[in-house]
């Protein structure tokens, strides 16, 4: 089967004929069929199959046949990362780059104020996050009223992320009449119920099993935590690579792991939440240019990220489930290439172990770097992973421009020869000195002021 079976728009073609697409793969073929039909369908396949192409295409083909309704959002594509969204966003731009579809990223960490002028100015498609496209739905800058066709991609980890009651509540500003697609590389139970309640009728398509392709080597190394990143330094050293994918546990750790690389003298740069949105685009734009050579990331990079170049995967940490252990492993072996992906373990991640060896159906081999000393002492406090101190907080100053600061509220008041203590306003009341009236120094001011009126 090729593409011109489908019988896409003849601008379509060309467009799949410039990006070198000459065969569907088995999702597009299953797929797409159905999406044009306009059914609902419920996707089931692993990272890097073609997703986006097997919903985007279809997508295209019907706006292209049908007349655009004023600034009103026609298909909307809700993604878990907004490194996700701008991926499909360029999707969308190059498969739709000979047509007069507009597509536009919605997500937060950016500004919001040309998210909303381009939404005014009119967007085909709008690929979002679910939080900032809330806000703007509560805020009345989006326009969905109109909408032809929703996508629900990666829907297993936006669940896993905790946007289930974000999407359900973006579900309630669209028309029910719309056609839906949902794409999950699994189906826990929470999303088979979403998927029961805003699919019709849907088509399922499976491609292929949930586990890592065949052209993946597998390799744990063992080793004691306070080792794991002197083993790192020694296998980068020794093992020819291209391009290395660094996976860690906490976005601190993936900061600090991709410093100790950089002191030793590899290119690399870290992947995490904590990045600003224009940090996170250089890092990953700096990794597939060659530019860096290894990226440390959290799991925000172990799917939908389309970096087909990674030679090695190493799990500097071992993820929380064995499907997450599928997504990070299938960031290589890409492209009928071969990958590598290396684990280092420890004896805490035995369990883990046999669960991901269990979703394999054989066990992982176990290896061992030559002339690396394992057996070396730990250190008395590991200050690896330490924060660094949190910065004093500036004392407040006056408030009055060119006025120096003033200390005198902070001191303790000075106490007098009665013992009561002395204040900047001594006229003024004291909660535990009773009325003014009653004090013995008014009493005398008022038997002196007598006097001399007298």
């Amino acid at each position: 089967m090729t593409f011109e079976s489908f019988q896409f728009h003849p601008r379509l073609n060309e467009n799949i004929k410039d990006l070198g697409y000459t065969e569907p793969t088995p999702i597009q073929t299953q797929a797409m069929p159905a999406v044009i039909e306009g059914r609902d369908v419920m996707g089931l396949a692993q990272t890097g199959t073609g997703k986006t192409a097997a919903f985007m295409l279809p997508i295209l083909h019907k706006l292209m046949n049908s007349a655009r309704k004023g600034a009103a959002v026609r298909a909307l594509v809700i993604a878990p990362t907004r490194e996700l969204a701008e991926q499909i966003n360029e999707s969308a731009r190059e498969l739709g780059k000979k047509t007069n579809i507009r597509s536009i990223t919605v997500y937060g960490g950016v500004s919001m104020h040309n998210q909303i002028k381009n939404l005014r100015n009119g967007a085909d498609i709008v690929v979002a996050c679910p939080g900032r496209l809330l806000d703007l739905i509560r805020q009345g800058k989006v326009n969905l009223t109109r909408l032809e066709t929703l996508v629900l991609d990666e829907a297993d980890q936006m669940f896993d992320m905790g946007f289930l009651p974000d999407i359900k509540r973006i579900l309630s500003f669209l028309p029910e009449e719309r056609q839906t697609l949902l794409f999950s590389a699994t189906m826990p139970n929470d999303i088979r119920r979403l998927a029961d309640e805003i699919l019709t009728n849907p088509e399922v398509v499976r491609a292929g099993r949930i586990a890592p392709a065949e052209t993946v080597s597998h390799a744990l190394y063992p080793v004691l935590p306070h080792l794991k990143t002197a083993l790192l330094v020694e296998l980068m050293r020794k093992t020819d690579t291209e391009s290395v994918l660094v996976f860690t546990r906490t976005k601190h750790r993936a900061k600090k792991v991709a410093e100790q690389l950089g002191r030793q003298g590899f290119s690399a740069a870290s992947l995490q939440g904590n990045l600003s949105q224009n940090k996170r685009q250089e890092a990953i734009g700096g990794f597939r240019k060659g530019k860096f050579k290894v990226l440390v990331a959290t799991d925000i990079a172990a799917r939908g990220i389309d970096i087909n170049l990674v030679s090695h995967v190493i799990n500097y940490d071992i993820p929380d489930t064995p499907e997450a252990y599928t997504h990070r492993i299938g960031r290589t072996g890409r492209a009928a290439k071969t990958g590598d992906a290396y684990t280092l373990v420890s004896r805490e991640d035995r369990p883990m172990i046999r669960a991901i060896e269990r979703l394999l159906g054989s066990p992982l081999p176990l290896c061992r770097l030559e002339d690396f000393d394992y057996d070396a002492p730990a250190p008395k406090r590991n200050t690896e992973f330490d924060r660094p101190p949190r910065p004093a907080a500036p004392r407040r100053d006056s408030g009055r421009p060119g006025e120096k600061k003033s200390f005198r509220a902070n001191k303790p008041a000075a106490a007098s020869a009665d013992g009561r203590k002395k204040s900047g306003d001594w006229s003024k009341p004291r909660r535990d000195d009773g009325p003014v009236s009653w004090r013995p120094e008014n009493q005398r001011r008022r038997e002196y002021s007598s006097q001399r009126q007298a």
